[in-house]
């Protein structure tokens, strides 16, 4: 069927078949392995500490702020960062940016689905409602521009950072620290969210050797999930 054969040649190109691996002399390696598991730890208790803030309480933001600059100091602090280029269907490459509002679009969707059952549980509803409190006590330009910060910090680290320090099993390890750098925050569904996304977005690393087409998908995902995820609990309720 022509149109299995299209998803099946973007899968591919997207996500499936990898780009050549960058190498690093050792000392490189080994200094971005020390910078980026001190980062790690610094950035996961910065998290953790910031969700247990009251809701309503001003010192959100600024905490919220800090664990994006966590991410992006120890980033850069690691080595050099590439940006990556997607390869389309037909040959061709780009900066991934269509692959990466497509895989962030279908990914939201399958989240929003979910929110629909989750609305109707109300043990999963309620740590969920609970991060969401910290959105609705801001304007909203500013709560989005926050979660747009710090979907570009956590690709940066996550996707540039760690993927490059891992000597291989690039893709599942990174993804696992990055769940566990979400554990401190205690909600379940943001640990499963950090599992499914850093999935995607590491496979896209690999098919890309970059952040950028990485970043796009996470800014698409976390923003259409802060626009839209109340509505989807709400239908579920």
């Amino acid at each position: 069927m022509p149109v299995f054969a299209e998803l099946t040649a973007f899968l591919r190109a997207s996500l499936l078949d990898p780009a050549p691996a960058a190498s690093e002399p050792p000392g490189a390696i080994r200094r971005r392995r020390v910078v980026v598991a001190v980062t790690a730890v610094l950035g996961a208790l910065a998290l953790g500490s910031s969700l247990a803030i009251r809701p309503g309480d001003p010192l959100f933001y600024p905490a919220t702020i800090g664990i994006a600059a966590i991410w992006l100091v120890g980033a850069f602090a690691s080595g050099p960062l590439r940006l990556g280029r997607g390869r389309t269907r037909a040959g061709g490459t780009s900066r991934a940016v269509l692959q990466g509002l497509i895989l962030g679009g279908s990914l939201l969707a399958v989240f929003l689905a979910g929110a629909v059952v989750v609305g109707r549980v109300p043990w999963l509803r309620g740590p969920v409602d609970g991060l969401l409190a910290h959105a609705g006590f801001g304007a909203l330009p500013v709560v989005a521009a926050i979660t747009a910060l710090n979907g570009v910090a956590e690709e940066v680290f996550f996707r540039g950072a760690v993927f490059a320090a891992l000597p291989r099993w690039r893709v599942g390890l990174s993804t696992v620290v990055y769940a566990l750098a979400t554990a401190p925050s205690g909600v379940p569904l943001l640990i499963f969210a950090a599992a499914a996304l850093g999935t995607v977005t590491g496979l896209q690393r690999r098919a890309t050797g970059g952040v950028s087409g990485p970043i796009v998908t996470h800014l698409t995902w976390s923003l259409g999930m802060l626009l839209a995820l109340p509505w989807a609990l709400d239908v579920g309720s």
